[in-house]
């Protein structure tokens, strides 16, 4: 397979230097240009043809912000953003995952060589990964949208798995829920500086509560359950009438909190009344959990390349990106 086109904006010469230099290091990635802001990148754009763009959050200028939700509703690609993440850079980090960015890594708080090289494992996963990336064109709804009718919830209790990249998605997602939707329980994959801002944006603009998650809590409808990130993992214990608990265990798959742990715990407790939804692309965590589900007799909804299979048992049927809120009201409902 050919190498991964990565264009790297930074107003730094510093950080591009380093970036750059970093990224060539990495087998199967190819830096096509360094661009010291949006002007400069829109040509570079046009020239190289990148499939991958690293984007500064803090630029003078047009911010990193207003450029990404420019390339997202003019030219998509997947973006991948670097920010101080001090407690206002977590916050504009949660942003430009809404906007359609789909990661963002830390800037090293010293421009040196051996603090990149602390992340750059990660981020060449990511760049890599970046080609399957799921885009959206156009511009990403903020706000709360009117009064969304209330369910006839049936029971079921909904699982979601996600990372990252997943995040326009998941606010795109809930912005449909009513205020007595299913009770939800999500482990999303992403740097433990994200959480907090992130269910602060989504209090906001969503009609359901949305809380993170502590050993003991009771899972009840019209909640959305967010797993703490990177210490312990998010299961239910028994269902109906269920009980989070957060175990410290080692990671699966890599990760911490797991995915697949999560489901697993969700097709034992509530069996035919569970419901999985894997929104993440990259199957390393998540896929045995679906599998899991279906054992268990639960509904399963994953990816099928950019859209999804709706699984029971041994039947299946495609849905549409766009359809997965239909879906999960009329699998819910009475």
């Amino acid at each position: 397979m050919a190498d991964v086109k990565v264009l790297v904006v930074d107003d730094s010469l510093t950080m591009r230097v380093l970036i750059s230099g970093a990224l060539e290091r990495i087998k199967g990635v190819q830096v096509v240009g360094a661009a010291d802001g949006a002007a400069e990148a829109r040509k570079m754009v046009d020239q190289y043809r990148p499939e991958v763009m690293t984007l500064d959050v803090e630029m003078p200028g047009m911010s990193g912000l207003e450029y990404l939700a420019e390339i997202m509703e003019e030219r998509p690609m997947p973006v991948i953003m670097f920010s101080t993440r001090t407690a206002a850079g977590a916050a504009e980090s949660v942003e430009a995952l809404r906007l359609g960015a789909i990661d963002c890594f830390p800037k090293p708080k010293v421009a040196v060589q051996a603090e990149l090289d602390a992340i750059i494992g990660k981020l060449g996963k990511r760049i890599k990964s970046a080609r399957n990336a799921d885009l959206k064109r156009g511009k990403a709804a903020k706000g709360r949208k009117g009064p969304v009718a209330d369910i006839n919830w049936n029971g079921r209790l909904l699982a979601i798995g996600a990372d990252a990249a997943n995040t326009q998605a998941l606010f795109d997602l809930f912005q449909n829920f009513p205020a007595n939707c299913p009770p939800t329980l999500v482990v999303q994959q992403m740097s433990p500086g994200l959480l907090t801002p992130m269910i602060e944006q989504l209090r906001e603009q969503i009609a359901p509560k949305v809380v993170e998650a502590t050993d003991g809590m009771k899972v009840e409808q019209g909640t959305i359950y967010f797993a703490p990130q990177g210490e312990t993992h998010m299961v239910v214990d028994t269902w109906p009438n269920g009980t989070l608990r957060l175990l410290a265990r080692e990671p699966v798959a890599g990760e911490r909190p797991s995915i697949s742990l999560l489901f697993a715990s969700v097709a034992k407790a509530a069996g035919g009344n569970g419901l999985g939804v894997l929104l993440a692309l990259d199957d390393e965590d998540g896929s045995a959990g679906l599998r899991a589900m279906l054992a268990g007799g639960a509904y399963a909804i994953g990816r099928n390349g950019t859209d999804f299979t709706l699984n029971k048992g041994a039947v299946s049927q495609p849905v549409a990106g766009d359809a997965i809120f239909a879906n999960i009201v009329k699998l819910c409902s009475k």
